[in-house]
């Protein structure tokens, strides 16, 4: 059998170890695994079809779910089962999921000043992680992205390479349910600061949201171009065409109250697509990296 087929079975027959009862010995050797895996890039919690649909691994999700249940918690750094429990440490949290370990081998540029990327996290050469930042399991981070200050990266979202997430962009991440599909940044994404994006939203190549903007299952975007919107419906996600350019925006509250006093919601608006005058606004200074 296929190794990671071989893993993926193993992993389906230990999550469904009733609740109670003692985990098989093998448990957290096949985490390991699996968290292995993931810090390669051999699996991924979401994977692209043959049309660009995005999907979750369940298998996947099913195994850093079973990491966490065969966790124990301990202070980290952890010194070994020979360490006093009651020592003082800064952190404390399931021993299954301690900071990775990176090397210079691995072509990542994390800056001092306390960012954290956990294990089984996939972050490619050439990524650079301005602090704090912080990448969660099961995340994927393609190369040549920067990943700025106060930016979150969730558990499995999949962020493409050549991305830009600015300072205190988020990522949401998605763990439960297993079959619920990760946020998706696709290549040569720009995310300005403060932007959130979350409920598994997929944000497709060379795109660019500007400052401030909030994308979620229920944010329908309006598409000045096209005049179109985009709204998630039924099992589909919200979906931002390649190369669009989102604003933050406003729309009128309807009814004689709302109109009175004025009152209008956010929503994203699609001003334009991506142009030469667009890149020349969001180039990246390659001498920095």
């Amino acid at each position: 059998m296929d190794p990671v087929a071989a893993l993926a079975a193993r992993i389906d027959a230990l999550a469904s170890t009733p609740p109670g009862e003692p985990m098989p010995n093998d448990a957290e050797r096949v985490v390991g695994a699996l968290l292995d895996a993931l810090e390669r890039g051999a699996v991924r919690a979401a994977e692209k079809d043959a049309d660009g649909t995005w999907n979750a691994v369940p298998w996947v999700k099913r195994g850093i779910l079973l990491g966490f249940r065969v966790g124990r918690v301990v202070p980290m750094p952890d010194e070994g089962a020979g360490a006093a429990p009651d020592r003082p440490a800064a952190f404390f949290d399931k021993h299954t999921y301690p900071p990775r370990a990176l090397t210079l081998t691995n072509g990542v540029r994390v800056v001092p000043g306390g960012t954290a990327i956990r294990r089984g996290a996939h972050v490619a050469p050439g990524v650079v992680c301005m602090p704090p930042a912080y990448i969660n399991v099961g995340a994927y981070v393609g190369a040549l992205t920067m990943v700025d200050s106060h930016a979150l990266v969730g558990s499995c979202a999949q962020i493409g390479e050549r991305v830009h997430l600015s300072a205190a962009a988020q990522i949401g991440g998605v763990l439960e349910p297993v079959n619920a599909a990760p946020v998706v940044i696709e290549d040569d994404v720009i995310v300005g600061g403060n932007c959130g994006v979350y409920e598994g939203t997929v944000v497709r190549e060379r795109a660019v949201l500007a400052a401030g903007v909030v994308l979620t299952r229920g944010t329908p975007v309006f598409d000045l171009v096209h005049e179109r919107v985009y709204r998630a419906e039924g099992g589909r996600p919200l979906d931002i065409p390649p190369a669009a350019v989102v604003v933050p925006g406003a729309r009128t509250v309807r009814g004689a109250w709302a109109g009175a006093e004025g009152l209008s919601l956010q929503t994203p608006v699609i001003v334009k697509y991506r142009d030469e005058k667009t890149d020349l606004a969001t180039a990246l200074e390659q001498w920095l990296r």
